[in-house]
């Protein structure tokens, strides 16, 4: 699996940056899915992987966090 960009230690895929972009927008799973044009299970499997790196159980905490790490604005 390929590494997208390292910030602040917390390796995140460019997928997976892709998703917590899409949180931080406010976009629903079925509109993130939508945008990524794949399914809903795949934005569920990133985003399992993503509460797992920032050490998170939701969205709130995953868009905190991202926030802390500088890997969105």
């Amino acid at each position: 699996m390929s590494m997208g960009i390292e910030r602040s230690g917390v390796p995140l895929t460019k997928r997976e940056l892709e998703v917590l972009n899409y949180i931080t927008e406010g976009k629903s799973t079925e509109d993130t899915a939508y945008e990524m044009h794949v399914s809903k299970r795949t934005v569920d499997f990133h985003l399992a992987n993503i509460y797992e790196k920032l050490g998170v159980s939701n969205r709130v905490q995953a868009y905190r966090m991202a926030r802390q790490f500088g890997l969105v604005e």
